[in-house]
């Protein structure tokens, strides 16, 4: 089965919504790295040399790749990607092998057969 990685990076505030989106829209989980950071087109703000700047998180999910772009456009629109500044970015890489899936991809495999 092919696969995708889904990369989002997102303020603390949308984690739970873009968590959410990809279980709708079909993830059978992910993994959080909290406390990354990033910047975005313009620097973050300093407070007397101190950064000031919004705790992003690191979410990954490894999904089946008929449903990778339906559910990055799902995070993209839960997290307003496109229409907020400074919300996140999310995109998606090909995998090109992966074990540890076996207790998820009967699971992966019938909503995929679902669909077809």
């Amino acid at each position: 089965m092919r696969m995708k990685l889904l990369i989002a990076l997102v303020s603390d505030q949308k984690t739970e919504a873009v968590l959410e989106a990809g279980r709708a829209g079909g993830a059978t989980g992910a993994t959080i790295i909290t406390s990354v950071r990033g910047e975005g087109l313009l620097p973050e703000k300093t407070f007397f040399g101190l950064q000031i700047e919004a705790q992003r998180d690191l979410v990954l999910f490894l999904v089946a790749e008929q449903r990778a772009r339906f559910i990055l456009e799902s995070i993209g629109e839960a997290a307003n990607f496109d229409t907020q500044g400074g919300s996140g970015i999310a995109f998606q890489i090909d995998v090109e092998d992966a074990v540890g899936l076996g207790t998820q991809l009967s699971a992966i495999r019938e909503e995929v057969e679902q669909e077809i």
